[in-house]
């Protein structure tokens, strides 16, 4: 994989790529991506970063920001970038759990409960035997002190990870990954359900529904009551907000047009 190509989807720069490009570039990366983050972005994620410019910094300030939802990879094709694929947060870190006894990585997980970290431990033992689980750190639901903050840092870089897998939500996981940066020694991933899905706590959608982009609505069915507002409204808002940059596009094309023909 050469130069990384992107997609601007409501001012967020989302990369042009597929799993393999995408396994390609961290592999022959890997020194370089230390201490860095990647974003594994979505509707939901996109249209928060468009209302909020902050957070907008912080995924376009990522080494990456992968096209998790289904609609980012679609409006790549739709914009000319016939090769935009999907590529999932949860399907990356199974293909990288694969190959990591190939090249010797450790993996460090930070989110979650206890109980869901415990869960993916088993998980992974079972389905992963050879994997190295270099840490694992569930953090209070509240904010850490100063001095929680440096030892976790420290426990961090004391394990010596390749991949730290970071599960706390967003946007709560980007604005955790990109205060860190360059503070930790593995490159970060924000994974968001990734950690659920892992332990077993989330079923993924069967594959023909992944494959027709209704993943959201089966994640939905299962927990209707929390995703309600977050995949109805913010898919509403996402193809509004799509229709108005599109308006905003056309006006500026003519206005340009409109001043090269007085010159």
């Amino acid at each position: 994989m050469g130069k990384l190509q992107y997609c601007e989807i409501l001012r967020t720069r989302i990369n042009v790529t597929n799993m393999q490009e995408t396994l390609d570039y961290i592999h022959s990366h890997r020194e370089a991506l230390r201490g860095k983050y990647i974003c594994v972005s979505n509707v939901h994620t996109t249209v928060m970063a468009y209302e909020n410019k902050k957070y907008r910094a912080i995924q376009n300030g990522a080494a990456m920001a992968l096209p998790d939802g289904a609609p980012l990879s679609i409006y790549s094709k739709r914009k000319g970038f016939a090769q935009a694929q999907r590529v999932t947060g949860p399907d990356l870190m199974l293909e990288l759990f694969r190959v990591s006894p190939q090249y010797g990585y450790r993996h460090y997980f930070y989110g979650a409960t206890q109980e869901t970290l415990a869960d993916m431990r088993t998980a992974i033992e079972r389905d992963y035997p050879t994997l190295t689980i270099a840490g694992m750190y569930a953090p209070p639901f509240r904010p850490l002190t100063d001095e929680e903050e440096q030892q976790a840092v420290c426990q961090i870089n004391k394990a010596q990870p390749d991949f730290i897998w970071v599960g706390l939500g967003a946007p709560k996981q980007e604005e955790w990954m990109a205060a860190h940066k360059d503070k930790v020694s593995g490159v970060m991933f924000g994974v968001g359900a990734g950690f659920d899905y892992l332990a077993g706590h989330i079923k993924r959608a069967p594959k023909w529904m992944q494959r027709l982009s209704l993943e959201w609505l089966y994640r939905l069915l299962q927990d209707p009551k929390r995703l309600w507002n977050r995949y109805i409204t913010t898919n509403i808002k996402f193809f509004r907000y799509i229709f108005r940059e599109h308006r905003r596009s056309l006006r500026k094309r003519r206005e340009r047009g409109i001043e090269r023909n007085e010159r």
